[in-house]
């Protein structure tokens, strides 16, 4: 289920109608990798998984406010 909530959010990214659709969804397609992560990382019972979700989740953190505030304002560093 989660490959193809992948999926459908890679497809929204790829043919969103606005960019704050393609940004929403770009945004849910990184928590889904997350999902992905922790469950594969119960899985195999190894922390490499849960490490790699973190830093995952800290860079889809900065991407996500550094896209919304290139919408906002045209511009990333003020």
């Amino acid at each position: 289920m989660l490959a193809l909530a992948m999926v459908l959010n890679l497809w929204r990214v790829l043919r969103g109608p606005a960019l704050p659709d393609r940004i929403l969804a770009l945004d849910t397609l990184y928590i889904n990798a997350l999902a992905l992560l922790v469950l594969l990382g119960i899985r195999f019972g190894t922390t490499l998984y849960f490490e790699v979700a973190l830093v995952i989740a800290l860079l889809g953190f900065v991407g996500t406010i550094a896209l919304a505030r290139y919408v906002l304002r045209r511009d990333i560093i003020e």
